[in-house]
């Protein structure tokens, strides 16, 4: 990258700390609650089924494997650092003394929005955390009621109206059912999809949730995983290198998505709902990826095989198996700052961050919020 160029992030700091028209709204929340799979999870799965992530994940930040997904910091991460909130514990990690005063994270990485079949790699389906988050507010109040020797560790009563619900889920649903589906088939699931999301979001909201923030899905075409084992035949490529059929599928998802939201809003008087747009993010991301200072746009960091994609579905980031007599290792890259994908399926924290630090411009959400963030004026990365 030239000395001259200027990241996204230096580029909307710039922005925000020459502009004289930012205007302020109350975007301060007592506490978060998470809901997702393992582009936000930052601990659930491996906590809940006793499993463990081996290093290099973790290495841009934690220095060690942190229960994500990552070389680093998720999109949620960045987010509550920029609301000056406390990273998200996992509901479900109960070493480390974790604390839940600012919120807590019921995501888990392999989830999906519809109930868990024997097959399922997460048994925890939007449908348990939900149930999981009704569990943690009972328990909550009712601690509350005992003793006050709790309340540094547990959220205040009223947080669980004023908070704010943050939702990063369904990806799962589509990547999953093109290993057995076709195309209409999947298409076709995506209603049965979105009605078990709403039935979710109402149970929430009888529980007293009003502010929601909803990101839709991202290009699945798009992650090398993907493209490794349906993209071999290069006619079902888009211009962007990525698999044609799960990017049209990604691209009705949040379709649908969005007409539900507004739905939502029309029914659920009290509620405030943001709709994200991560798919036109991270679309614009791997399009222009060298404007934002990236190399590879498509190939794995952490992965085997070389380039184009650095992936070998056999073995995972950080793990070595001998395969037809040869042992072979998923290493990371020299610099996973030039990579937007990590291990073949998640993001690097590096793309992480711009994702956030777009996310924060508010131009992809419905509503936009595009000049009434104050907190904006805080942000550490």
């Amino acid at each position: 990258m030239p000395s001259n160029a200027f990241s996204s992030n230096q580029i909307l700091l710039f922005f925000l700390i020459s502009s004289p028209f930012c205007y302020s709204i109350d975007f301060n929340y007592p506490a978060v609650f998470n809901f997702g799979d393992s582009n936000s999870d930052t601990g659930g799965l491996v906590a809940g089924l006793g499993g463990h992530l081996v290093p290099p994940n973790g290495q841009a930040y934690f220095k060690n494997p942190s229960g994500r997904s990552c070389d680093g910091r998720l999109i949620v991460d960045f987010l509550m650092d920029a609301m000056d909130l406390p990273f998200l514990n996992a509901y479900l990690d109960a070493v480390g003394a974790p604390t839940f005063k600012k919120g807590c994270n019921f995501a888990a990485a392999a989830s999906k929005i519809l109930p868990a079949t024997s097959a399922s790699l997460s048994p925890f389906s939007f449908g348990i955390q939900v149930a999981q988050f009704l569990r943690f507010k009972d328990r909550v109040i009712q601690l509350q009621a005992k003793s006050k020797k709790l309340d540094k560790y547990i959220p205040t009563a009223e947080s669980f109206g004023k908070g704010l619900y943050m939702f990063d889920i369904g990806q799962n649903d589509l990547a999953g059912a093109f290993y057995s589906k076709s195309l209409d088939q999947v298409l076709a699931s995506i209603p049965t999809i979105l009605l078990e999301f709403e039935t979710g979001i109402k149970k929430l909201y009888d529980e007293g949730a009003r502010n929601l923030w909803i990101h839709n899905t991202g290009p699945l075409g798009c992650l090398p995983q993907n493209i490794a084992k349906f993209g071999t035949d290069t006619s079902k490529l888009d211009e962007l290198g990525c698999v044609s059929t799960h990017n049209q599928a990604s691209k009705l998802l949040n379709l649908q998505l969005h007409a539900l939201t507004t739905k939502l809003k029309a029914q659920l008087s009290e509620a405030n709902i943001t709709y994200v747009d991560i798919y036109t993010i991270k679309s614009n991301l791997i399009g222009n990826y060298s404007r934002y200072g990236f190399e590879q746009p498509l190939a794995a960091c952490c992965g085997y095989g070389g380039l184009p994609l650095n992936y070998d579905i056999r073995v995972a980031c950080g793990q070595t198996k001998v395969i037809n007599g040869s042992t072979i290792t998923a290493n990371a890259c020299s610099d996973s700052t030039e990579y937007v994908n990590w291990d073949g399926i998640h993001c690097t924290e590096a793309a992480n961050q711009h994702v956030s630090s777009q996310i924060l411009t508010g131009k992809y959400s419905d509503p936009p919020f595009a000049d009434k963030m104050p907190f904006l004026f805080k942000l550490k990365f």
